[in-house]
């Protein structure tokens, strides 16, 4: 690659969550239980172009600021794409040249790629992946989104905030399932109410490009679901297939993802592999935080976890993020516990915001002798909760 930054930077989760802030701004969305539902802070007709142009700036920037960080620490840049010749040799080719490089020890960060289907024939037009989408020209008037995970249902908030008519597709029973299931339930509220429809435990079958330039998406059920841009957005795959990771003697399994043990060691003690990568949870502040952790064991320096509860959050709208275990998995795990609700609606700032959705939810419980709590689970939908709610734990 001509730049830095991976995914995260170029096409994964700062492209998402600046094209999320801009659609927030430009469709005036928090603002439109006061001024009305045709409220808009800039122009009444949203494009792609405006977009764009505000993720790009963003994504220059955080080139920029990435470069400098790493010249002014002293780090090498080597570009091009590399592969194991042993467990201790990488070549690394571009198109001026071939070198190659020993190491004592080697992290492997290389990030994932979308997920393929056979079924499903990208045409970075009308069938896009999530790699892709921002690259469309034009706004489409019915979006067709497969995948109901993370990165299916951020998107489908996005554009059904901007008026697109979104139509969701998910095998599974539920969207989310990671998440708590109340929450994920006042979410599917919230996308119906923005005009979402959501065909759960549907599968697609195949998809085919029509004559007059639209998309339908045939279901194992025999339906047909029609419209302008579909995007595929069943999970994603490691992005290993050029690493020759034979030559190292380490395997990924079906999905690209390489096992480690605690430490972010592979097979090979020396080489070791943080992030998406090695799967769940695949987000950014957990990858560096692995990042950080395998550079440490690999020099023999002190490394000291700094959590012990791993923040996840999905930039929905409205968002979700948590801490902890959810209700079900304390179920299952026998562990009593007490809840306590803080809604966003008795705040004053949701009132002077005009923004009443949702609820910050604290799952309590001890699940060791002598200690008073083990952890807490927080389920909330806006940041500020955390700390409006917390009158309600004790």
């Amino acid at each position: 690659m001509d730049t830095i930054g991976g995914c995260c930077i170029n096409t994964g989760t700062i492209p998402s969550k600046t094209m999320r802030e801009a659609v927030l701004h430009l469709s005036g969305y928090y603002y439109q239980n006061i001024y009305g539902i045709n409220y808009r802070v800039v122009k009444d007709k949203i494009t792609m172009a405006d977009l764009s142009f505000r993720i790009q700036h963003v994504i220059k920037t955080e080139i920029d600021v990435t470069k400098a960080q790493l010249t002014r620490n002293g780090v090498e840049m080597l570009r091009g794409t590399a592969s194991f010749i042993d467990p201790n040799h990488v070549r690394v080719t571009n198109t001026r040249d071939v070198s190659e490089y020993e190491a004592q020890a080697i992290v492997i960060a290389t990030g994932t790629k979308p997920a393929e289907s056979a079924t499903v024939p990208l045409n970075n037009k009308t069938i896009v992946n999530s790699d892709q989408i921002l690259q469309m020209t034009n706004l489409p008037r019915t979006l067709i989104v497969v995948g109901g995970g993370v990165i299916g249902v951020e998107y489908t908030c996005m554009f059904s905030a901007l008026g697109v008519r979104v139509i969701l597709i998910e095998k599974r029973p539920r969207l989310l399932e990671f998440a708590d299931a109340e929450i994920v339930e006042a979410l599917s509220y919230h996308l119906r109410d923005n005009r979402v429809t959501m065909r759960l435990n549907e599968a697609v079958e195949s998809v085919t490009e029509m004559p007059d330039g639209t998309v339908v998406a045939n279901l194992e059920s025999k339906k047909k679901v029609s419209g302008d841009t579909l995007l595929y957005a069943v999970g994603r795959a490691g992005n290993v297939d050029e690493l020759n990771l034979a030559a190292a003697g380490i395997e990924a399994d079906p999905r690209g993802r390489i096992p480690v043990d605690a430490q972010y060691r592979t097979k090979q003690p020396h080489i070791f592999a943080v992030g998406d990568v090695i799967g769940f949870p695949s987000l950014a502040s957990v990858s560096m935080e692995q990042g950080r952790l395998a550079a440490a064991f690999a020099f023999g320096a002190p490394a000291h976890r700094t959590r012990h509860c791993i923040r996840t959050a999905s930039t929905t709208i409205p968002e979700i993020s948590f801490i902890g275990k959810t209700e079900e998995q304390l179920t299952d795990e026998d562990v009593p516990y007490e809840v306590g609700v803080s809604y966003y609606r008795e705040i004053a700032r949701g009132q002077i915001r005009g923004d009443t959705t949702g609820a910050a939810e604290a799952d309590l419980f001890t699940a060791r002798p002598g200690r008073f709590w083990e952890c807490i689970s927080l389920v909330k939908e806006r940041p500020s909760w955390f700390t409006s709610g917390r009158p309600c734990w004790r």
